[in-house]
């Protein structure tokens, strides 16, 4: 399950686990703003929320590599004439 929510100045998508592994994992908060994106889990064990912070290049990396195959990849982003 999952909701999302347009806040201000970011959107928030927020991803519940709701799977029938045990144990299942703490929400998991994603925020994107306008020049990076945040992704947030609260740590079980000291209950203290654990952020990541990605540059709009990495997640545009990141949205390239769910579709690639395994290797090592650049992607080319000189601009077009």
């Amino acid at each position: 399950m999952f909701t999302i929510e347009h806040e201000f100045d970011a959107t928030v998508v927020t991803l519940i686990d709701e799977g029938d592994g045990l144990p299942l994992m703490g929400d998991v908060v994603i925020s994107g703003f306008e020049d990076c994106v945040t992704v947030e889990q609260t740590d079980p064990d000291t209950d203290e929320v654990q952020r990541i912070t990605l540059s709009m290049t990495q997640i545009a990396d990141l949205a390239a590599a769910l579709n690639l195959p395994e290797g090592s990849y650049r992607i080319d982003r000189a601009p077009k004439a």
